[in-house]
């Protein structure tokens, strides 16, 4: 079978942050890297944080002028980060500052979950808006003073047969 994309990364050099992952047609994905992969000390995102930090970031991002132009946001199975999805006419720097703005609104969120009522949510008892907030207040400083230029993975990443 043909090995996707996503796994030709080495996640054993990847760092936090933000990344074009891989572009389709007009959908460019972007890998939205949180935590360290593979790290020794099992720091992952906590499911209900996770869980929270997705309703709310989705949420805020399809509540902004570039609405229209977002497919998708969603948790990595791997608890690291986020995939987000948009067209390919929001420009990087554009989708660096949706991410800049969703942290902080996450930060400053307080109420009711969005979506998280038992009709509207598969999981809906499994929120943690702290958890969310404390993800996002380790998340902020490395995005703070992300740029477009660095939305290109690190050279040492793009071989995944790369040492370790």
């Amino acid at each position: 079978m043909k090995q996707i994309t996503s796994f030709t990364i080495n996640h054993d050099h990847l760092k936090r942050g933000m990344y074009i992952s891989r572009v389709d047609g007009d959908v460019v994905t972007y890998d939205i890297r949180m935590k360290l992969p593979n790290n020794p000390a099992c720091d992952y995102l906590e499911d209900n944080a996770l869980h929270t930090f997705e309703h709310l970031f989705a949420t805020y991002v399809r509540n902004t002028p570039l609405s229209d132009d977002i497919v998708y946001v969603g948790p990595m199975g791997c608890r690291t980060g986020f995939y987000f999805l948009t067209r390919e006419t929001i420009s990087g720097a554009d989708a660096i500052r949706l991410v800049q703005e969703t942290l902080q609104f996450i930060l400053d969120f307080s109420g009711e979950i969005p979506g998280g009522k038992r009709w509207e949510c598969g999981n809906y008892l499994a929120h943690d808006l702290d958890g969310a907030k404390a993800v996002a207040r380790e998340f902020q400083p490395v995005m703070a003073d992300w740029t477009p230029a660095q939305l290109q993975y690190p050279q040492n990443v793009l071989n995944s047969t790369a040492s370790v």
